[in-house]
């Protein structure tokens, strides 16, 4: 057996070299590739089914393909009954349906080389396969069996508990999460108000027909959208025709939601103050919400450059200029389908957070006095602009962005389209906007030792 092995793993250099002493026999010149046929083009594509399923699709030619199910089914549509149950959906994935075992999908998803995944906001939750072009067809079994078809076994579900505690324990170890989830909280009455995690008094205690009936309500042709890259729209349209139409209809009605403002602080032995104070911005896809999204960037949306400070930050210039030191403050803007919320977050050691965040909030100030330069909205615009068309550039970002537009518009907005309002925003509207921060109703959520914090009404 040695000496086989030896046999085997004999150099090929030397019947390289042999080869290469002697001369073609068939010479190359004059031999001409014969012309592949030009790729044309594609543009997005979409349209809407007779059940109210939005279908959006973009050939690009790649050999790897992505498909999305879009799904009005996140965190604000969940009731008082059922607080949590989202997150514990997400997490239900990849358990038994009627079609598949759990073995089945995680082993045949694996056998092709492929992912699923789920992902989920306040307003949508999102499957997603990517894999070989050639695989698509099998995939999409699994895909449609996890969005359609689930069972909710009960011990199955039971057993999510751990991964639910888990992730609300890596929640709680990142301020920025908890300050977030705060500041929605004490902001509206109802829908956003929801938590993205399952509280703890609900940890364990969502039921299967908690899920059953969340997905009757929610997981409906008028709700969810088909959406997919390096894949034929004709494709997706059978699927969607087929296989996705168990469900038809519009779901059940949702609340619109209601910003009151208000203040929530977490006391805690941290040195460093995680502070966010905002005010309602604007709805996502509108023009005030281009204009909160270029006011953003002047104030400052974090360094641009790796380990760099944001020179251009008004913020950060406003409060070296106010303290003598550089603090961590950048401009927070959220947009949803009925509301928005746009504000200051700050890091500051606790003696000083006070002064911080008074700072901040006299650089917002300025620019709703009319203290902001031409040359300023240009480079915002810019920086917005960049970001946007960036990232266009990663699949899993386009693909968001289709399925986000397609979900709420039944549309698409080509990206020149964009570009063009956002070069529309104009100083008068820019200043508005800082205005409507200043003027408006605040809300506050604060962490950390906050003995030198000021409450929200003292700001």
């Amino acid at each position: 057996m040695r000496g086989i092995r030896s046999l085997n793993n004999l150099p090929k250099r030397c019947y390289a070299a042999a080869r290469r002493s002697d001369s073609l026999t068939v010479p190359l010149q004059g031999l001409k590739p014969s012309p592949a046929a030009p790729l044309s083009p594609q543009n997005v594509q979409v349209s809407k089914l007779p059940n109210g399923l939005v279908i959006a699709s973009l050939e690009n030619y790649s050999p790897l393909s992505s498909v999305g199910v879009f799904v009005k089914a996140g965190s604000r549509y969940e009731t008082m009954e059922n607080q949590g149950v989202s997150h514990v959906l997400r997490l239900a994935a990849n358990l038994t349906t009627k079609g598949a075992s759990a073995f089945r999908i995680c082993r045949g998803v694996e056998s092709l080389g492929g992912s699923l995944s789920v992902t989920s906001s306040r307003e949508t939750m999102v499957y997603t396969v990517d894999c070989l072009r050639d695989h698509l067809d099998s995939l999409m079994e699994y895909l449609v069996n996890v969005t359609s078809a689930q069972e909710f076994r009960p011990w199955e579900v039971k057993d999510l508990t751990p991964r639910v505690k888990t992730d609300k324990a890596l929640a709680q170890q990142c301020p920025q999460i908890g300050v977030i989830e705060k500041l929605h909280e004490a902001a509206y009455k109802n829908a956003l108000s929801n938590s993205l995690y399952c509280p703890d008094y609900m940890v364990g205690r969502i039921s299967p027909n908690q899920l059953h009936s969340f997905v009757e309500d929610n997981f409906t042709t008028g709700r969810m959208a088909l959406v997919g890259l390096g894949v034929k729209h004709s494709v997706l349209r059978q699927v969607g025709e087929g296989l996705l139409s168990v469900r038809t209809g519009a779901g059940a009605p949702t609340a619109k939601a209601v910003y009151r403002g208000g203040e929530l602080r977490v006391q805690t032995n941290d040195d460093l103050v995680h502070a966010l104070i905002a005010s309602e911005g604007g709805v996502a896809g509108s023009a005030e919400a281009n204009a909160f999204s270029v006011l953003q960037r002047i104030l400052g949306a974090g360094p641009h450059v790796k380990r760099g400070s944001n020179i251009t930050s008004k913020m950060s210039q406003g409060i070296a200029k106010a303290t003598g030191q550089p603090f961590d403050a950048t401009a927070f803007n959220a947009s949803y389908s009925d509301s928005g919320l746009f504000g200051i977050y700050t890091i500051a050691q606790a003696d000083s957070a006070g002064e911080v965040i008074k700072a901040a909030v006299a650089q917002a100030r300025g620019v709703a006095e009319g203290n902001v330069s031409a040359a300023d909205i240009t480079r915002a615009k810019n920086q917005v602009k960049t970001e946007y068309l960036m990232s266009l550039e990663s699949p899993e970002s386009l693909l968001e962005e289709i399925g986000a537009q397609a979900l709420a518009t039944a549309g698409y907005q080509l990206p020149d389209n964009v570009v063009q309002a956002i070069d529309a925003v104009t100083k008068d509207e820019v200043v508005k906007a800082a205005k409507k921060f200043v003027d408006g109703k605040k809300t506050m959520a604060a962490s950390g030792c906050l003995k030198n914090t000021p409450f929200v009404d003292e700001v």
